[in-house]
């Protein structure tokens, strides 16, 4: 049996317990999705908690990405103490959920980290031969090397026997093609998207 697992992170305020992840593991950009957040108080026995219901009465509930926030609106679920928000993931990275406000008469002020989210390529099958991002990436590594390349021509840490003559010429060609194709290259992925 196979048992899944779920890469939720668990803050301390006081005496309550507040779990957020996602609903659907791994998260996957452009897919819908929910954050869910369980808020707990321990009880006396090992194992036992009690739900707290009407968290997010006096608690407001802000989900974060670089510097971009959004205020999110909290349902309750059935299970006491359980409550979730829809969203759309819309880029890969981390996710923070900010909590801010009065917990029962428990002052709260938290960012909690959720798992990162995922580019589609996670789900892919069969694999594309060529994403986006795999084109962006390889571009830039094309333009770096050409990049030191010229340098290394420029600083004279690379000899070139320049008699002026055809080896030269030839190479001045080969750096105009380069810098064409890396032209057009730009200009191709610019149109795809």
């Amino acid at each position: 049996m196979v048992v899944p697992s779920f890469a939720h992170t668990t803050a301390h305020v006081e005496q309550y317990e507040i779990e957020v992840g996602w609903g659907i593991e791994p998260p996957v950009v452009g897919i819908r999705n929910d954050l869910v957040l369980k808020i707990i108080e321990r009880g006396e026995k090992e194992g036992t908690f009690t739900g707290i219901t009407s968290a997010f009465k006096n608690v407001d509930a802000t989900i974060m990405f670089g510097g971009v926030s959004k205020k999110i609106d909290i349902n309750s679920d059935v299970k006491p103490g359980y409550y979730f928000s829809p969203i759309i993931p819309t880029k890969t990275g981390t996710y923070l959920v900010e909590l801010k406000g009065d917990l029962r008469g428990t002052p709260i002020d938290i960012k909690i980290p959720v798992e990162d989210v995922e580019p589609t390529a996670v789900l892919d099958f069969p694999p594309t031969s060529g994403g986006g991002d795999t084109d962006i990436v390889a571009l830039k590594n094309a333009i770096s090397s050409l990049q030191q390349d010229v340098s290394k021509l420029s600083s004279g840490e690379t000899k070139v026997s320049s008699d002026g003559g055809a080896a030269y010429d030839f190479a001045i060609f080969g750096l105009s093609i380069a810098g064409a194709a890396i032209i057009l290259a730009i200009i191709s992925l610019v149109k795809r998207k």
